[in-house]
């Protein structure tokens, strides 16, 4: 009499074979799509990030002709105000808050300390090109909320006005105490060569 339970048994098992080896197949194939796709999107972002460099470097071609950043003077005198510690945000053209400035290092941000004094404004950035604005060089100062694609709080970001080169550029700075950035504007528009009545040319 045949056993009718253990031929059914190894006929099961006949079909359940070629489905876990199909199973397994299918499990193996998944991995090389999902891998595809990893590898697809690094190259994506490796593209995007080699245009943005590229566009940069156009940019600082563009720019090139806007001279050396001046240094400061051994002797600048004493500061008008505390340090300010804080973070610089970038420079644009004045009035222009998207049009960034890249030439010479202004278009990196970094943590930033600025010190006013009669001489200037001695703009120390640890970790990028310091730069120094001669106090006739100054134009004005007010509180914003954007610059260089940057969107802060209102009134949340000190912009100074400066001429270079015979361009008028404004550049972002935000204290770490945003408290201290009216008397930073007070004390920049009273200096005694700026025009406070009808404000800089634009």
């Amino acid at each position: 009499m045949t056993d009718m339970t253990g031929i059914t048994s190894v006929t099961s098992a006949k079909h359940l074979l070629p489905l876990a080896v199909e199973q397994k197949s299918a499990d193996v194939t998944d991995w090389a799509a999902r891998l595809g796709w990893v590898v697809g999107l690094l190259l994506f972002i490796a593209l995007v990030y080699w245009l943005m460099r590229q566009g940069w470097k156009w940019r600082g071609a563009l720019q090139s002709a806007l001279p050396e950043l001046p240094t400061a003077p051994e002797t600048t005198g004493p500061a008008v105000l505390p340090v300010l510690v804080g973070r610089y945000h970038g420079s644009t053209t004045a009035g222009q808050w998207l049009d960034r400035i890249v030439a010479h290092g202004l278009g990196s941000r970094s943590r930033v300390e600025l010190t006013l004094t009669d001489a200037g404004l001695d703009v120390v950035r640890p970790g990028a090109d310091d730069f120094f604005v001669p106090a006739d060089q100054l134009r004005e100062a007010r509180l914003d909320k954007g610059i260089a694609g940057k969107v802060l709080a209102e009134g949340g970001l000190l912009v100074v006005t400066w001429e270079h080169g015979g361009t008028l550029l404004d550049s972002g700075f935000r204290s770490d105490r945003s408290a201290d950035h009216p008397a930073w504007v007070e004390a920049i528009n009273s200096m005694n060569h700026l025009i406070t009545t009808e404000g800089p040319a634009r």
